[in-house]
């Protein structure tokens, strides 16, 4: 089910209801809703795929369970390490099965070797990269002793499952959300306003940010080789903020979604496009995914504790296996790898931890020096972008070489140009919006509090006139593909 679908916008008040007027004074009736209507909600994409989050729930309750029984340091770890591979083992093979296949028949291929081996048509099950690590979050808090474990199921079960941010993010620590599936929830009327000012603007990423410039950015990909190179910088760009708005859109209303439920999850883009480094960037881009990776595989792995080789070697870790968790492609590995190069000079300099403030904060406009960091950040940002976006890396490679070439100084062109006009008038509106909006957890929080009613209203029925305006389309997520 999409969020910006007419199912949803049924879907949504009904459970809502149900959830506040029926069962409100019980709380486990309350997370037992919860468990029927996300499944109801993934099952209305393939209900096949539910015997796998169902597999998933019930494989890491048991060994939670187990976890705080279990004193023999060998058998803890033999039940970790069964989670780790139960989890793993369903996402490789969902996931990565013929990309490992297809590596190793050309691998044996460069020595000559003939090697027949046939791929799967295998369906990639929405959000299983997302309730994976979910999941195992728990597990390893549980095995660490960070967390007690649950005893029951239903809020476990509605905890893997809640249905907002199922199949793409926030990814939720167990630590964070679990526990709020055992507290009495009160209907809040300023967090319920605040959470319908968020879905407001997640949908106004999505449906008319994100949509939109996918429609040139597909063009224009698509059909590179047709292109002149100034025109493939346009496309780079389209593709820039159509995954922005889309990833954080969908985050916004999975958070603001929650927040009519009465729970919290963390926010997960905190105005990436205005970051004065690469390290800010990482900061602010996808943090749930950023910061599961830092304490399950970074630190672990020990970090920026270490010498410079340790250094060097972690921070690459992190990133390759980053840009492989985005998908069983080459490019995305590359993805990584630019990134993690990106990143060294920065943190090798001690300087990753510099930006840790709002940038131009108590100022309208950033400073010269700011603007200049944020351009730099933006362009190095858009570079990458372009592997994450090719089909492969010859693609990717002829992308590059037509924008480095004599013809990126001319004029853009391409079929039905002036299309994109009204499009990039509305990116300079959305700039804007969140350039204001930059010091919230989203862009309407602080305009919605301080600022004057009658221009917050233009502002929100503005939003909502482009949403029902261009709202015709219902493409699906980028993310529901990782």
């Amino acid at each position: 089910m999409l969020f910006n679908s007419i199912d949803f916008a049924i879907f949504l008040p009904i459970v809502f209801l149900l959830y506040w007027f029926v069962a409100n004074k019980n709380l486990k009736l309350q997370n037992f809703l919860i468990v029927i209507a996300s499944y109801v909600f993934y099952g209305w994409w393939d209900w096949r795929f539910l015997t796998l989050i169902l597999f998933s729930t019930l494989v890491d309750y048991s060994i939670g369970y187990r976890l705080n029984t279990e004193e023999n340091k060998l058998k803890r770890k033999v039940l970790l390490w069964t989670s780790i591979l139960v989890n793993l083992g369903f996402l490789g093979f969902f996931k990565y099965y013929n990309f490992f296949l297809d590596n190793f028949i050309s691998a044996f291929s460069f020595f000559g070797m003939v090697i027949k081996a046939n791929t799967l048509n295998i369906i990639l099950p929405v959000g299983i990269s997302f309730y994976t690590f979910q999941t195992l979050s728990y597990t390893i808090d549980v095995y660490k002793k960070k967390l007690e474990p649950t005893k029951d199921f239903i809020a476990f079960a509605a905890f893997v499952c809640f249905f907002p941010q199922l199949v793409a993010g926030p990814i939720e620590r167990a630590t964070h959300l679990l526990p709020q599936f055992f507290n009495k929830r009160h209907f809040d009327y300023h967090k319920a306003i605040d959470g319908m000012r968020q879905i407001l603007w997640g949908l106004f990423k999505k449906i008319v940010i994100a949509d939109n410039c996918a429609e040139f950015a597909n063009q224009i990909f698509n059909n590179s080789a047709d292109y002149n190179g100034s025109t493939l910088v346009l496309g780079a760009l389209f593709f820039t903020f159509q995954i922005y708005g889309d990833f954080s859109g969908y985050s916004d209303i999975a958070i603001g979604t929650s927040r009519l439920f009465g729970f919290d999850l963390k926010q997960n883009f905190a105005f990436p496009y205005f970051s004065r480094d690469i390290a800010e960037f990482w900061r602010r881009w996808h943090i749930s995914l950023n910061t599961w990776f830092r304490d399950y595989l970074y630190i672990p792995l020990g970090g920026s504790r270490g010498g410079t080789k340790m250094k060097i070697r972690n921070t690459f870790v992190i990133f390759l296996v980053s840009g492989f968790w985005h998908g069983a492609n080459w490019t995305f590995i590359i993805w990584g790898a630019l990134n993690a190069l990106y990143f060294l000079p920065i943190m090798l300099s001690n300087n990753n931890r510099k930006h840790l403030d709002l940038v131009a904060e108590g100022r309208f406009l950033p400073s010269f020096k700011e603007l200049i960091s944020m351009l730099t950040t933006f362009t190095l940002t858009v570079f990458a972008w372009i592997f994450f976006r090719a089909e492969n890396l010859g693609h990717a490679w002829d992308y590059l070489k037509t924008i480095f070439s004599s013809s990126i100084i001319n004029t853009p062109y391409f079929e039905n140009g002036k299309k994109a006009i009204p499009t990039i008038t509305l990116l300079v509106f959305f700039i804007i919006i969140e350039w204001l909006g930059r010091s919230g957890k989203h862009a309407l929080e602080k305009i919605g509090i301080n600022w004057n009613r009658k221009v917050r209203l233009a502002i929100y029925y503005s939003i909502c006139f482009l949403i029902f305006w261009y709202g015709g389309k219902q493409e699906t997520f980028i993310y529901f593909q990782f």
